[in-house]
Order: C-alpha cells, then sequence, then structure tokens
C-alpha cells in the first residue's frame, strides 16, 4: 500500500524583501508567505510556500491550509488524487483565490514529498533532466535611480532581458525608467514592463503605441486581468507583445483568455493556476494555442516545471522567498539551474523561520 497524508502543518512568516517589492498599486516591504509542509505515513516531508501579497489575509490562508490539509489526512498522498479530492470539497464554490491557492500549496507539497520519497529531482520525476532554465531579471524597484542600482546589481548575474513595472505615473515616466533600466544594462539586453493591471483601454493602446519605439519583449497585464476583451482589443491595436496569464484561476480561465486572443504570450502562476497538477493541465492550452509560456515568482518549482513545458520561453526570476530557504534560487549565466537532488529544491532555513513569524 502506498504512503498516505498523516499532518499537514502550514506557518505565517513575514520574509525580508531587499529592496521591497513595488508596484504602480502600492508597496511589498516584506513578503507575507505561508510555509506548507506534508508529512507522509512514511516519514517523508514535502515543502511548499504561498505568496499572498498582503499581511491582511495571511491569518485566512494560513488556517484554509491548515483546515483543507485536514481533511486529507489519511488519504493516498498522491498528488493528483490529493488535488482531485481538494477541489471535489470546494465544487460549489468554484475554487478561486485563496481557496485555489491553499489547494495549490499541498498540491506543491505532496509533490516535493513524492520527488523525495522516489529519490529524484522534481524535474526527473515529471520527465525530464535537470538543466539550466534561462531567466530574465525581475525588477523590484519602480524609481528611475532605484531602477539603476537595482539593474545593475541583477546584471551580474548575466541575464540577457529584464522586466520593470511602470504606471505609477504618465508616460514620460515610463520612458525614464525604461531608460534607466536600459543604461544599468546595456543596449543588447531584452526589456519588458509590467502595468500591473492600472490602465484604461483607450490609455493603455494610447501608451503601449508610444512606446512602440523602445522595442519592448512584451508590455504585462496593460488593463484589469479579467478583461479579457479589453486585452484583446490592445492586441489588435498594438504591434508589440501583450503579456497576460499569471492571474489566471485555473485551466479554465486561462481557456477563456486564450479563446478571446487576449495576448501573445501566457504567462503561469504556479500557485494560482491550480499548483503543478494545474501547471501540468494547463501548459498544454498555451502550446496548442501557439503561445510561448513564461512563468511568475516560484523560481524553483516554475524552472523544473519550464523544463517539461512544450513552448517554455523565460523564467522570471523574483525570488521572494529567498529569506527564509536554505537554499534559494541559483542562478548561473542568466538561467536558474536546477538542482540534481530529491524534490523540488525547496527547504527551510528553520532559524530564519523563526525569526520571520508572522
Amino acid at each position: 500500500m502506498g504512503a498516505t497524508v498523516r499532518g499537514v502543518r502550514a506557518r505565517a512568516v513575514l520574509a525580508p524583501l531587499d529592496p521591497p517589492v513595488q508596484t504602480a498599486s502600492g508597496e511589498v516591504p516584506n513578503a507575507p508567505l505561508v510555509l506548507v509542509d506534508v508529512t507522509t505515513s512514511d516519514d517523508v516531508v514535502g515543502h511548499a510556500y504561498l505568496f499572498c501579497y498582503t499581511p491582511t489575509v495571511l491569518p485566512a490562508l494560513t488556517s484554509l491550509v491548515t483546515e483543507l490539509g485536514a481533511a486529507v489526512v489519511g488519504t493516498p498522498a498522491a498528488p493528483r488524487a490529493v488535488e482531485a479530492d481538494l477541489r471535489a470539497r470546494l465544487r460549489l464554490l468554484r475554487p478561486q483565490g485563496l481557496a485555489t491557492m491553499a489547494i495549490a500549496g499541498i498540491d506543491m507539497a505532496c509533490w516535493d514529498a513524492l520527488a523525495r520519497r522516489v529519490a529524484l529531482p522534481l524535474v526527473r520525476l515529471l520527465g525530464a533532466e535537470p538543466r539550466p532554465v534561462r531567466a530574465y531579471g525581475s525588477l523590484r524597484s519602480m524609481a528611475p535611480d532605484d531602477v539603476r542600482a537595482e539593474a545593475t546589481g541583477l546584471a551580474r548575474l548575466g541575464f540577457g532581458a529584464y522586466k520593470v513595472k511602470v504606471g505609477a505615473a504618465g508616460l514620460a515616466r515610463d520612458r525614464e525608467v525604461i531608460a534607466a533600466l536600459r543604461e544599468a544594462v546595456g543596449p543588447d539586453a531584452e526589456i519588458a514592463v509590467d502595468y500591473n493591471q492600472t490602465l484604461p483601454v483607450p490609455e493603455a493602446i494610447r501608451r503601449v503605441h508610444s512606446l512602440a519605439d523602445e522595442h519592448l519583449l512584451w508590455v504585462e497585464e496593460p488593463t484589469r486581468a479579467d478583461d479579457a476583451a479589453g486585452h484583446a482589443r490592445i492586441r489588435a491595436a498594438v504591434s508589440t507583445p501583450i503579456q497576460l496569464g499569471e492571474s489566471w484561476w485555473g485551466a479554465d480561465e486561462m481557456a477563456a483568455g486564450l479563446r478571446a486572443d487576449a495576448g501573445d504570450h501566457a504567462m503561469l502562476d504556479v500557485a494560482r493556476i491550480g499548483g503543478i497538477t494545474g501547471w501540468l493541465r494547463a501548459a498544454p492550452l498555451a502550446h496548442a494555442a501557439g503561445r510561448p509560456v513564461s512563468s511568475h515568482f516560484w523560481p524553483e518549482v516554475s524552472a523544473a516545471l519550464l523544463a517539461v513545458t512544450p513552448g517554455a520561453f523565460l523564467l522570471e526570476y523574483l525570488d521572494v522567498a529567498a529569506g527564509v530557504l536554505r537554499r534559494p534560487a541559483r542562478v548561473v549565466d542568466g538561467a536558474v539551474v536546477l538542482p540534481d537532488e530529491p524534490g523540488s529544491g525547496v527547504d527551510w532555513d528553520e532559524d530564519a523561520v523563526d525569526r520571520h513569524r508572522a
């Protein structure tokens, strides 16, 4: 008989961020994380974490992981079975938001436990070999001077592409931020920008048109993430590629976005898309639609997933959990290097966890 789930533990931490993550909607000075541990009946422990942007929801998400985890104690520790069980329990709620994230955290920890049980790196368990996964440096700063300083440090890691958040002020400020980034990383680096859903559709069209001479790699979420029709209007009116996907809650929302021709790229967030199981369900949709797939956050797990994803493009290197990890994601020559050891590579620095408990 296979292993069963013996327990699920959830702990809330506020991990240090230096510099803080800035967006047009506000600043994240510390990373609110829920650390998830799934213990199986054969004493294997799998780890995962959830990043929830604001400490306000940390207690609720921690409680939700705990309660959902208790519901699967004694059931087979097979990740797909656990994920299906939890989704079925919440079917009448059409799980999205915190519910999807909680399921995803448990799912990721179950996959980590399975990889550890069979003594394989997660990437090998999923069917590929450990290899460097090309990444882009994702900046946390938005002010031009801060962007210049942060990008100079990121450039030492050898990235060939970068992303910076814009939209805090007008078009002139957007150009100033892009110019500061180019000054730091050189004229040959590829640059993407992220508006974090801040622009009305007509203004988004105007700005993206105006930035055409910047030859951007992509423009990310220029308007509301749930406005697929608006993004389709923007995409039809501009020449710069539009990036969408980090806000898709599961494969169904992804399919709707693809049907609407709302973007040129697909960006999957492993926690929002439904964990590793959800990613494996969703990624083939992007491939069938001819959309390159990039990742959002979670560099450790996302690197393994991109390694097995047809049409994989770029991994986002923005490591919000490094302050509580024993071995944060490692970048060599602009690529995240997958560890050749059992599991996903997520292990806690317990001293740091104790220091930063919320």
